[in-house]
């Protein structure tokens, strides 16, 4: 049998029903204590130490139709493989500068 794929987005949620929501106000009224994490257990301050944040990160990739100076999709594929990976790259880098840019004024 086949089975189908559905995806949601936080925009495209069906609602929760009467017995969601009656099983999160549960969840949330119990206290801390009672909460197994024996199979996640906490991390100590000395583990956190060494964490790295947005290390397991992966952006949503959208496809796009841009329009590029030949010379610069050239130059972009005489490095090699990746040229979309690495106008990605060059995009973030310039929107990042721009974001740090845009909180120091």
């Amino acid at each position: 049998m086949k089975t189908k794929m559905v995806s949601y987005t936080f925009e495209t949620l069906p609602p929760l029903t009467e017995k969601q929501r009656a099983k999160l106000r549960a969840l949330a009224a119990r206290p801390d204590s009672e909460i197994d994490t024996s199979d996640a257990p906490e991390l100590t301050d000395e583990e956190w130490k060494n964490a790295k944040r947005g290390h397991f990160y992966r952006p949503v990739k959208r496809q796009i139709t841009a329009r590029v100076d030949a010379d610069v999709l050239e130059w972009l594929k005489a490095q090699g493989k990746g040229y979309q990976s690495r106008i990605n790259a060059i995009l973030r880098r310039e929107m990042l500068a721009s974001v740090r840019s845009a909180g120091t004024k």
